[in-house]
């Protein structure tokens, strides 16, 4: 048997790698639909699953940041449709699929979607019935936002013009159904309001399948309705379908032509509202009238009852007396301010400047003779002073010990000779005595 050439024999590594560039190159891309299987993610935030229907399986791996985008959460055993490339890791020869995108399958994936947007607006308290408003009763004109060729439209035109002829109805056409409705609805939900010619927007459309209502399930348009400063009436498919719009309207109608009914009174029930306040107002008015003519009755009977002559005199003897009563009044006011007056006077002949400079000078000239005496009291109380003084300097003074015998030595620079060390033999001095002052010269002993 015949060795193989050396440069036939390949390392596992290479084999996976020719086995994963085949794979690759015949698979570019490929899109699958299956079950969700052996979902993990762990700390590195990749995806690792199996994609597997009844016979076989898949082994897949979505790594991050495409795992993070997704739009749900994988479970097992959901239904999903993926994208990506086939390829064989290596370092395992384990042949794989590597996912760039991936979206829940079928009309569950739209029912999951219906009720996490669901849930997440009614915790924002969308729904919450405080912040609906009642309809008006007679509502002049609806705006009916539906597609113009649907039977929907029909329904609801009929009734309006069955039920309040009065009504006016204008159809703003939009589509109801696709991928361009939600944001065609949202914008002419948003024109008509803004518009100010609406008492109240319908939205309207027949039933179908939770994919054909798709449309009334954009979060955009629940929140429009939410804004809407006009009361909005939600008419989306049969009793059985239910819609976002449906619970964040104002009022949620089974049917299109249910929600006609509720927005406007029949014929029948105005005319008997009519008759009944007519009635009511004739009433009113005949009640009126007898109290007015009652009233009238008694004024006559009071204006008989008192002569207008009388009246007249009564009234003359009231303004005489109130003629005297306003002339005392002003008698006693002009005796008072001539009180008043005279006080005034009183006070300013008492503080007139000619009298009060008078007082001034009087004052002056009793003040004028204090400073002299002062000043004779200062000085013989300082000369009194200054004779102690003279007596306590005299008391210690040496001129006082000099005249009673004694004499103060000094040289003649004028230091004092306090002892007899002072002094050398030939040194001059002079003493001073009471009366004069003589020469000495120190002599040997």
């Amino acid at each position: 048997m015949n060795s193989p050439a050396p440069d036939h024999v390949l390392t596992p590594s290479q084999l996976n790698t020719l086995a994963r560039d085949l794979l690759e190159g015949a698979f570019p891309l490929v899109w699958i639909e299956a079950e969700l299987g052996n979902v993990a993610r762990p700390s590195s935030g990749h995806l690792y699953f199996t994609l597997k229907d009844s016979r076989a399986q898949v082994r897949c791996a979505m790594f991050k940041p495409k795992s993070t985008w997704l739009k749900f959460i994988p479970r097992e055993g959901m239904k999903v449709l993926a994208r990506g490339r086939l390829t064989l890791y290596e370092a395992r020869g384990e042949y794989q699929m590597v996912l760039d995108h991936m979206e829940e399958a079928g009309e569950g994936a739209l029912r999951r979607a219906f009720e996490e947007l669901k849930a997440r607006l009614q915790a924002e308290g969308l729904f919450e019935q405080a912040r609906k408003r009642p309809l008006p009763p007679y509502p002049a004109r609806i705006g009916i936002i539906t597609s113009p060729s649907g039977a929907a439209v029909r329904d609801v035109v009929s009734v309006l013009a069955r039920r309040f002829p009065l009504v006016q109805a204008d159809v703003l056409p939009v589509q109801v159904q696709g991928n361009a409705a939600a944001g065609q609805i949202t914008a002419m939900l948003q024109r008509a309001a803004a518009s100010g010619r609406y008492d109240i927007l319908v939205l309207a459309r027949g039933g179908g399948s939770l994919e054909d209502l798709w449309a009334f399930n954009d979060e955009q348009l629940a929140r429009a309705i939410v804004s809407c400063p006009v009361p909005v009436v939600a008419a989306i498919g049969h009793e059985t379908d239910f819609s976002l719009c449906d619970f964040v309207a104002d009022v949620r109608a089974p049917t299109p032509s249910v929600a006609a009914e509720l927005l406007v009174p029949a014929r029948e029930d105005v005319t008997r509202h009519l008759r009944a306040l007519e009635a009511r107002l004739a009433s009113l008015q005949s009640l009126h009238l007898r109290h007015a003519m009652q009233r009238a009755d008694r004024a006559a009977l009071r204006l008989n009852a008192m002569r207008p002559r009388a009246r007249l005199d009564l009234l003359h003897r009231r303004q005489l007396e109130a003629m005297r009563r306003l002339d005392d009044v002003l008698r006693r006011r002009l005796g008072d301010a001539r009180v008043r007056l005279r006080h005034a006077d009183a006070v300013l002949r008492l503080h007139h400047p000619q009298g009060r400079i008078q007082r001034l000078r009087e004052r002056l000239a009793a003040l004028a003779t204090r400073p002299q005496a002062a000043v004779a009291r200062r000085m013989a109380n300082d000369a009194l002073a200054l004779r102690g003084l003279a007596r306590s300097l005299e008391a210690v003074s040496p001129l006082a010990t000099v005249a009673r015998g004694y004499a103060i030595v000094r040289h003649e620079d004028g230091r004092v000779v306090r002892s007899v060390l002072d002094a050398a033999p030939g040194d001059g001095l002079q003493l001073q005595l009471g009366d004069g002052r003589l020469r000495a010269r120190v002599e040997p002993r």
